[in-house]
């Protein structure tokens, strides 16, 4: 008899799981953190947690639907114990609300969110940046994710980790979910979490000699704060063209922009990310590196 665990297999419902906030009082909601992956990494990715935000504010304000969200990680979470989500309403109106939700665990505060909510009008005007003119996903490069019901190719790139990938500082992401959520929240939820995945690879593409691979091993990297504006009506099916560029490094931190395309071209989310890119501490290591930020 064996006492080994077996790898658990992901798949895409258990991550809509974790996203779904549930109440715990006045503008209170907890969320589970989630499972240990398999390289025993035991950091919860921060995407995550703004996902379960958007949902909780969702859910705090039903009527209204989710425009934009801008999350500071400041803390790493953990897996295993609770997030806690605080709801600090800023404003409600007929039309707008907003609020700051702060996500603690253990007792700390982690990271925090700024939320904007409101009704949709109809158009005055409108107009939307064009999707990148690249190849379709049916020619791009698979790229191996272990989770089912998800499927990730890549533009030009085959090992988005590899120090020997160099190129422009872009990248152009399809992705795929099946099934799609049809809930407004979860939906935006799910747009939101791959929004931090690919954004200091974009950048170290440029750059020979470094990339993600060496994360947490010779270079320090972490996401530091991500901004997701929703462009209504946030719906599709079938593939999503994540694009990614990245307009400046240096002094440690890295900027990355993008845009979140439908495969027929609607736009429907952009984002921002900072990200920290700095060398590996060689003092002061009495945080495990499978446990830092």
């Amino acid at each position: 008899m064996t006492t080994e665990s077996v790898p658990t297999q992901w798949t895409l419902q258990m991550l809509l799981d974790l996203f779904e906030a549930q109440p715990d009082g006045e503008n209170k909601f907890t969320v589970p953190s989630g499972l240990a992956t398999a390289d025993e990494r035991q950091v919860v990715e921060g995407t995550q947690v703004l996902a379960a935000a958007i949902v909780a504010a969702a859910k705090r304000f039903p009527e209204k639907s989710i425009r934009s969200v801008h999350a500071v990680f400041a803390r790493a979470v953990m897996v295993g114990p609770p997030i806690e989500l605080d709801i600090d309403v800023v404003s409600e109106g007929r039309s707008t609300a907003s609020a700051v939700i702060t996500a603690s665990q253990g007792g700390k505060r982690c990271i925090t969110i700024t939320v904007l909510a409101d009704v949709p009008s109809g158009d005055v005007i409108r107009h939307h940046l064009p999707i990148a003119d690249v190849i379709g996903p049916e020619g791009a490069n698979v790229s191996e994710m272990p989770m089912t019901g998800r499927e990730l190719r890549l533009v030009d790139v085959l090992d988005v980790n590899s120090p020997d990938e160099v190129g422009p500082p872009e990248i152009h992401a399809w992705l795929h979910y099946d099934p799609v959520p049809q809930r407004d929240d979860l939906a935006k939820a799910l747009v939101a979490y791959f929004t931090g995945h690919l954004g200091i690879s974009t950048t170290m593409r440029a750059h020979e000699g470094i990339g993600t691979a060496q994360a947490h091993l010779t270079v320090s990297t972490a996401p530091m704060t991500i901004a997701v504006s929703f462009h209504e009506p946030v719906k599709w099916n079938g593939w999503l063209l994540y694009s990614h560029e990245s307009t400046q490094v240096g002094a440690g931190m890295s900027y990355v922009r993008g845009t979140v395309h439908t495969q027929e071209g609607e736009l429907i989310a952009s984002f921002s990310q900072d990200g920290l890119i700095r060398p590996l501490r060689t003092t002061d290591t009495g945080i495990a590196a499978h446990s830092r930020l």
